[in-house]
């Protein structure tokens, strides 16, 4: 998953200078004594994408006037949870495909791409023990427990048709919010701000990840195969009832419903191009990008609190910008 580059290229250049500490540290840790563990979690940390977790965190500490180090250990942190999480995804998911190359368990074997991932998450919780502050182990704990719970969540949702909205919801809260969420939120907490001012750092995270997964959801029917690097029809191939298809399934004829719910159950693509016309015909593709839209206000709404610095715009940008991605 990506933001397109020139939308984001504004605020992301408010962090450059830190993201190349980020990188630095990155680097370091992970070296191995085992050189397997190196060249698989580099392939995929050098796929590309914009490091929006690390990036979020940078920004939402440049907000709140947090200067110290410690920043760039945890941004360090938050994208070794993610590529973790990438490494299994891909695993469960079966896919060949991530950001326009072959992913790491394509190159390197399913047993290496699940391993190197426990290896990244254990990194992680190394790293985030150097900090020494329980209230960090607490959040990225809980955060690591939730993806994992929504992980579990989302096999359990594959080929069901029946899924409801608010299940959908509960899972990519679960599944890709909870860590935007805890980017947002541990800025506050090295800056020891108050109870308040945290919870809306928290919700702007929060919000900001819903957006996120929902438009990528879009893209899988509305996307440009050759920006995303990754192929239409996805998330259904795999039995996934994303937004898109749950309301296209509520507005859609009989026929129409019965197409995709055949589709999802058995995880077929060979109708793809048909249900994207259902998709499109029935404006479900509108209605789940206001449903992203609803979640970019909430996290416009969350910066209210933040003091007025390029920082703060910076983090309005993301979330005003994300509405317009197409890969």
């Amino acid at each position: 998953m990506s933001v397109n580059s020139t939308s984001t290229a504004a605020a992301l250049a408010l962090i450059s200078d830190d993201m190349r500490e980020v990188d630095k540290v990155i680097a370091l840790r992970l070296s191995s004594g085992v050189p397997l563990v190196g060249e698989v979690a580099q392939y995929i940390i050098s796929a590309g994408g914009k490091r929006l977790r690390p990036a979020i965190h940078l920004l939402m500490c440049g907000a709140l006037g947090y200067q110290h180090a410690q920043r760039f250990n945890m941004a360090a942190v938050l994208e070794f949870i993610h590529t973790s999480t990438l490494l299994h995804d891909d695993v469960v998911d079966e896919s060949s495909l991530r950001r326009g190359r072959a992913t790491a368990n394509e190159v390197f074997g399913n047993p290496a791409s699940v391993l190197v991932g426990d290896f990244l998450y254990s990194r992680a919780f190394q790293m985030m023990v150097e900090i020494q502050d329980m209230r960090v182990m607490q959040i990225l704990a809980d955060a690591v427990n939730v993806i994992a719970e929504g992980e579990v969540l989302q096999l359990v949702n594959m080929h069901d048709a029946s899924l409801s909205e608010a299940a959908y919801l509960r899972v990519i809260r679960s599944k890709t919010a909870k860590l935007f969420e805890a980017s947002a939120r541990l800025a506050a907490v090295l800056h020891q701000a108050t109870p308040e001012m945290e919870q809306a750092c928290a919700d702007y995270g929060q919000a900001l990840g819903t957006a996120f997964q929902v438009i990528d959801d879009v893209l899988d029917y509305d996307g440009d195969v050759a920006e995303m690097g990754k192929n239409l029809g996805d998330d259904l191939r795999e039995g996934k009832a994303t937004l898109p298809l749950i309301i296209a399934m509520q507005r859609g004829s009989e026929a129409q419903c019965a197409t995709i719910r055949h589709a999802i159950e058995n995880g077929e693509v060979e109708k793809i191009d048909e249900i994207i016309q259902i998709v499109r015909a029935t404006g479900a593709l509108e209605a789940t990008r206001d449903a992203a839209a609803a979640e970019a206000h909430r996290a416009v709404e969350a910066t209210s609190l933040l003091p007025a610095n390029p920082y703060t715009s910076g983090l309005l940008q993301l979330a005003a910008q994300l509405l317009e991605r197409r890969s």
